[in-house]
């Protein structure tokens, strides 16, 4: 395992997910008195842990039909899309 590339992405993903929609609606469904935070850490790992599996294969698939080039750019203009909404919808 290459611990630097590990590192890397560890850090990029775990400082983008503080604060976010996620981390936020998890803290509401831990914050109730009935349910079980067991389960909540389950539940919402499991979730995680699908979607960035998601996220790998659909990388993986799109990898092969479009240079890392290009996909770096869609992802880079989707990044200032969804920032220049949130902007004007502010």
């Amino acid at each position: 395992m290459d611990l630097k590339v590990f590192a890397t992405m560890f850090a990029a993903i775990f400082v983008a997910e503080l604060g976010d929609k996620s981390q936020l609606a998890t803290v509401l469904f831990a914050a109730d008195k009935d349910v079980n935070k067991g389960l909540v850490f389950i539940a919402v790992s499991s979730a995680l842990v699908l979607a960035t599996a998601i996220g790998v294969l659909a990388g993986g698939l799109l990898s092969a039909y479009v240079g890392e080039r290009v996909l770096q750019y869609v992802a880079g203009a989707g990044f200032m899309l969804i920032g220049a909404y949130t902007l004007y919808s502010a």
